[in-house]
């Protein structure tokens, strides 16, 4: 498993806070996601990169494969346990939750363990606009898939007019400003 990770260190390009991106690797199994822990600060905002990628697709069985098969989460007042509760919870929060994009930074790492602190912008179905801020914390197992999510979250209700994220639908370009270039 390490030799796997050597490997892919070996493959990465020279990273920066918003440009991330992990070559496909032939060594990595749908059971293994790269970068696996210990994390480094690069491999850390790699991870954050990745999960916020992921997120801003919208797609649930995408989402919850980053996931351990028991992975225990605390997302607001809800507790989903298994990658079939994460599916059914997401499933909810973006019939819910329209045109979301999501922007996450990295604010603390330690060994399996990352904390991230987010903010994302969506509107209801009666067109009102919401920021929605929050912090995780993240642990990992081996392999890097997430074990445990701890999110506390705040919504913003905003006017249109004060939205900060206008990319297409999906992932976040590169040159897009980060939450702490954004000033948020």
């Amino acid at each position: 498993m390490r030799e796997e990770a050597v490997k892919l260190k070996s493959m990465e390009t020279k990273l920066t806070d918003q440009q991330t991106q992990i070559p496909e690797s032939k060594t990595s199994t749908p059971a293994t996601r790269p970068p696996l822990p210990p994390f480094t600060r690069e491999t850390a905002i790699q991870k954050v990169r990745l999960a916020e990628d992921g997120w801003n697709s919208c797609d649930p069985e995408k989402v919850a494969l980053a996931y351990t098969i028991d992975s225990r989460w605390r997302n607001r007042a809800e507790f989903p346990h298994g990658r079939p509760e994460i599916i059914q919870f997401l499933k909810r929060k973006w019939a819910k939750e329209l045109d979301y994009r999501l922007i996450k930074e990295l604010w603390a790492y330690d060994g399996n363990r990352i904390a991230v602190r987010f903010a994302y912008e969506w509107h209801d179905d009666s067109g009102h606009w919401y920021r929605s801020y929050g912090n995780e914390n993240w642990e990992f197992n081996d392999d890097g898939l997430m074990a445990l999510r701890f999110a506390s979250i705040n919504d913003l209700p905003i006017l249109e007019s004060d939205r900060k994220y206008y990319w297409p639908l999906g992932r976040r370009p590169d040159d897009h400003p980060g939450l702490s270039d954004l000033g948020l």
